[in-house]
């Protein structure tokens, strides 16, 4: 038969191992969540780089016209 202690012991036990469910719990919602997050920007990454690559494409082409201008 347990002793009290014993009881008491087991008693804090479960309770740890519940705050840690709820933990994990919570963490493997955050970290879902970052995730996503970090896919959402890594895609408006790429968006932006290729925004910027098109402008200097089409800067440099106005430079370009422009020069063939200065020379006429």
């Amino acid at each position: 038969m347990a002793s009290n202690a014993e009881i008491e012991q087991l008693s804090q036990l479960e309770q740890q191992i519940d705050e840690l469910l709820v933990l994990t719990t919570v963490l493997s919602k955050e970290n879902r969540a970052l995730r996503t997050q970090q896919k959402n920007w890594s895609t408006e990454r790429a968006k932006l780089i290729e925004k910027n690559e098109l402008a200097k494409s089409r800067v440099e082409s106005m430079i370009t016209r422009l020069k063939a201008l200065e020379k006429d």
